[in-house]
């Protein structure tokens, strides 16, 4: 079998939509993975949402369903739902962001998949974790970022929640869900067993903000609030200069201490409060003040050019349409402009991890709905 990744020759059947399940399989898909995207008849809704150029075939539609096959099966119809289950059981993975309740109703629960296909991965992308209260309700990426927190973070300077301007928790419950399907994979190859696995949103999403914002609760009894006081100051930000703004963070004590001298504040060198690392964890919003006003007195460009000598972390502010013209991210290929079967050319994002001897491939675009209506592992 010719390799197209370190994870050819795996066998997905795909009954996720929208952002979490798609963005996950089309990672494993890159790594060599085949994936067929099994659609209700109405089809997954993130075909639709503008900017669009063919019915069914979105922008953000293209940027997650790319290494896919798409059938398109009722599986409230016997016939239908027959079909999947031949999929089934000539597959490795099975994922899905159905209800579990649904799929228990339909037959497509994991006992029921593992009794047929004892060497199954059954993967459930949920909202919440099944044996809590918040078992079954809906759950999109704008409510599991105020659920989790996020959006009050957003918001903690002015009062006000915010969205982060992404869909990160699809994103990040979906990476999560990448790596979950290796590792079970990974186990079968010792004990020869599938295993039903579930990777909720809600809880995923609350571990990955307390990581740094659990603070002071860490400890029983608790010793300081909730919270990384570095991230929540509230001159933690891009930070205005004389004509525009710049992200800047000196980290190490070296780097404090260059900064000082090349901002001509020598008075602030030689400050106990902001001496070592120790000191300015205690002394964050004086900090951060501090480099505030002092970053407002010079150009941006200015500062650019006496901080790329000095070795401290900083960066132009980025746009969006930047990131197209970035020199870095065309040097190491990002970009990549494809010729899609119904869309004409498009720029997709090349695959970011890279294998020196199983790298990962493009090798199918983003489905139109139901192209492979005929589809078998079997004829593929």
């Amino acid at each position: 079998m010719h390799s197209h990744g370190p994870m050819t020759g795996v066998r997905i059947v795909d009954m996720t939509s929208v952002g979490m399940g798609p963005y996950a399989t089309q990672i494993l898909g890159d790594m060599g993975a085949e994936v067929i995207k099994v659609e209700a008849p109405e089809g997954d809704i993130f075909r639709h949402p503008a900017p669009i150029k063919s019915e069914g075939m979105s922008a953000v539609f293209l940027n997650l369903n790319r290494n896919k096959r798409s059938i398109t099966l009722d599986v409230k119809q016997a016939d239908d739902r027959a079909r999947l289950l031949a999929l089934i059981d000539g597959a490795d993975v099975f994922v899905s962001n159905i209800r579990p309740q649904a799929l228990t109703r339909l037959g497509l629960d994991s006992d029921s998949l593992l009794e047929r296909n004892p060497r199954l991965i059954y993967c459930a992308a949920v909202g919440f974790g099944q044996d809590g209260p918040y078992a079954g309700r809906p759950a999109f990426d704008d409510i599991i970022q105020a659920m989790c927190g996020l959006a009050s973070l957003q918001g903690r300077d002015d009062g006000t929640p915010r969205y982060v301007k992404t869909i990160m928790a699809d994103k990040v419950a979906g990476l999560t869900l990448a790596y979950a399907i290796p590792m079970a994979l990974y186990e079968r190859e010792h004990s020869g067993k599938g295993q039903a696995i579930e990777v909720p949103m809600f809880e995923t999403l609350s571990s990955f903000v307390l990581v740094e914002h659990l603070g002071g609760h860490t400890f029983r009894p608790p010793i300081a609030p909730m919270g990384y006081p570095r991230v929540l100051a509230p001159d933690r930000r891009p930070y205005r200069t004389a004509d525009g703004f710049i992200a800047l963070l000196p980290y190490t004590d070296g780097q404090w201490q260059r900064f000082f001298s090349c901002a001509g504040r020598d008075d602030l060198a030689s400050d106990a409060r902001f001496a070592t690392a120790m000191a300015r964890t205690k002394h964050y919003d004086a900090l951060y003040a501090e480099l505030s006003a002092i970053v407002e007195t010079r150009r941006t460009a200015d500062w650019l050019e006496v901080l790329a000598g000095e070795d401290i972390p900083h960066s132009r502010i980025a746009t969006l349409e930047d990131l197209l013209e970035d020199p870095h991210l065309a040097a190491t290929g990002l970009f990549r402009n494809e010729q899609h079967p119904t869309e004409g050319e498009i720029v997709t994002l090349a695959p970011t991890v890279r294998f020196g001897r199983t790298p990962a491939t493009l090798r199918h675009a983003a489905p139109a709905q139901n192209s492979d209506s005929n589809f078998t592992w079997d004829a593929d």
